[in-house]
């Protein structure tokens, strides 16, 4: 049950990862394991490198793979128990109370944002929801971040960080062909673009 104080608006959360300044350190990859115990051999988020072009003129990237916290979710609409499912506030949850692990939700996500837990669970990330979010807290990722490649917040706040970097920024969403209405936002790499 969410309640709010007459007048006031509901929140929406998003995260922004900007290509430019990330260096790949995978600090938000430890983070996120302290903070949620994510299991040896699991991630709920990685930073991959993407090099591309031809020595000398090499350039990499560095792409966030986790839950993007769709607002359309093709997990949330697969499940058959209704364990998977989106809070008022946008971010995409489970409840294990009633998950039967039957694994549609994993098949169902085109980002490759799930997977088993050792005891047969389901894991994902959940932008900190009930470890940080809930204490007004950032997600442990964005909080560790050296050269603040993350921003996090609340979009419905004009004046929060989050909402005045996607009015100044050029961003993607991943997938976007999907129109699965993703909650995490790429800034894309523009330094040491490489000429063919």
């Amino acid at each position: 049950i969410y309640l709010r104080r007459k007048g006031e608006k509901m929140k929406k959360y998003m995260m922004i990862h900007d290509e430019n300044l990330c260096i790949g350190c995978q600090g938000c990859s430890v983070a996120c394991r302290s903070a949620n115990n994510v299991p040896r051999g699991l991630y709920r988020l990685q930073v991959h490198a993407k090099m591309s072009g031809t020595f000398p003129n090499l350039k990499t990237d560095f792409l966030r793979q986790s839950c993007v916290m769709c607002e359309d979710a093709p997990c949330v609409e697969v499940c058959p128990t209704g364990a998977s499912f989106k809070t008022a506030d946008g971010v995409t949850l489970l409840d294990h109370r009633i998950c039967v692990s039957c694994k549609y939700c994993i098949l169902a996500c085109p980002y490759d944002a799930r997977y088993v837990l050792p005891d047969g669970e389901i894991g994902k990330c959940t932008f900190c929801y009930e470890s940080r979010l809930e204490e007004g807290k950032e997600p442990a990722c964005v909080s560790v971040c050296p050269t603040n490649a993350l921003t996090f917040g609340d979009v419905n706040d004009e004046n929060s960080k989050i909402s005045k970097k996607l009015k100044e920024s050029k961003y993607y969403l991943p997938k976007a062909e999907l129109n699965t209405k993703p909650s995490l936002a790429m800034i894309a790499n523009t330094k040491g673009a490489h000429h063919e």
